[in-house]
């Protein structure tokens, strides 16, 4: 007898359908570019030709750079809620490994008693094995998931109340016109007050140093 493989082959399929309903697509992409050419269309200059010529002065600008990066791996929310994930990914890695091992003795005693049990009896153990196995796997995945969903939850409530708030409260105070993300913009040495990353961090770190992130699925 062959042993027992953790993972259940994938089947691929094909059919017909599949390039009929290629086929379909074409067909109806070209009448869609048929009827395109019905429509009349205008020239760029007269499509903005309503556009107003109103721009903002280079002399009223006040302009700010904040790094998000930095902001992450200073903020001790931040930091708090990234070690809130290691935990629980850790519960979910000793969780598992408990059941894989006894997944794994499972099919050691299967091989084992191949030759003792009758067919009927030893198709009953490998079906409810790869039972096992599908479960294992798909409780693996949800988890993943779940854990990851909650994390990007906190993520967003420490946006939304905390860094946002206290990034408009220092464009009001300091009377900013635009704060640019660090990552996008390049800086001369001999530019003074434009980098406010450290501010944002300070006053974030003296709004919030925490926030729960809900407890994942299973967890």
């Amino acid at each position: 007898m062959k042993k027992i493989k953790n993972l259940n082959p994938i089947l691929q399929k094909y059919s017909k359908q599949g390039i009929i309903a290629a086929a379909v697509i074409v067909v109806a992409l070209i009448g869609i570019f048929a009827v395109s050419h019905m429509v009349k269309s205008h020239d760029t200059a007269s499509a903005i030709a309503e556009v107003s010529t109103d721009a903002a002065n280079a002399a009223d600008l006040r302009i700010a750079v904040i790094s998000m990066d930095k902001i992450q791996m200073d903020a001790k929310v931040l930091e708090d809620l990234h070690k809130q994930r290691a935990n629980f990914e850790n519960k979910l890695k000793t969780k598992l490994e408990k059941e894989q091992k006894a997944i794994e003795k499972e099919k050691a005693d299967i091989e084992k008693s191949q030759d003792i049990l009758s067919q009927e009896a030893l198709q009953r153990r490998v079906i409810d094995y790869q039972r096992r196995v599908n479960e294992f796997q798909r409780h693996l995945s949800e988890s993943a998931q779940s854990i990851e969903a909650s994390y990007q939850d906190a993520l967003q409530t420490i946006q939304k109340k905390h860094l946002d708030p206290v990034i408009q409260g220092i464009i009001a105070k300091k009377n900013l016109s635009l704060v640019i993300d660090g990552r996008m913009a390049r800086m001369g040495d001999n530019v003074k007050n434009l980098d406010i990353t450290d501010e944002v961090v300070k006053a974030l770190n003296k709004k919030v140093s925490s926030v729960k992130m809900a407890a994942p699925k299973g967890l």
